[in-house]
């Protein structure tokens, strides 16, 4: 049988549970007996490319579509890899250098290699 945790208002151990929640006799604090669920940070993080496998800072892709550069006649073409992307946050998730320049581009334009 498990014990009630301690208070975490006030760290006593004078606990009894009350329905779905546990309560300190103490200090009156009520607390829910089952944790919710955090989300997990590094689940949010998580990029995938259009295949859906997860992409790391280093990993090599290539381009799925051609992408026309926004403010430029440049077109970078199907096909084109790029090694030694970065992940950055935001709308466009990858950072990567190449022959244009560098570039900020969604993963669902990318295939991993």
């Amino acid at each position: 049988m498990t014990t009630p945790p301690t208070c975490p208002q006030c760290a006593m151990e004078n606990i009894y549970p009350d329905g779905d929640n546990f309560v300190c006799a103490d200090c009156g604090y009520e607390w829910p007996m089952l944790e919710t669920a955090k989300p997990d940070a590094d689940a949010a993080d998580v990029v995938r490319d259009s295949n859906g496998n997860i992409l790391a800072d280093g990993d090599s892709v290539v381009l799925i579509k051609d992408l026309k550069v926004k403010g430029s006649s440049t077109t970078l073409k199907v096909g084109t890899k790029v090694k030694s992307i970065r992940l950055v946050g935001g709308d466009h998730e990858v950072d990567c250098k190449m022959d244009g320049g560098n570039f900020m581009l969604k993963a669902c334009y990318l295939r991993k290699v």
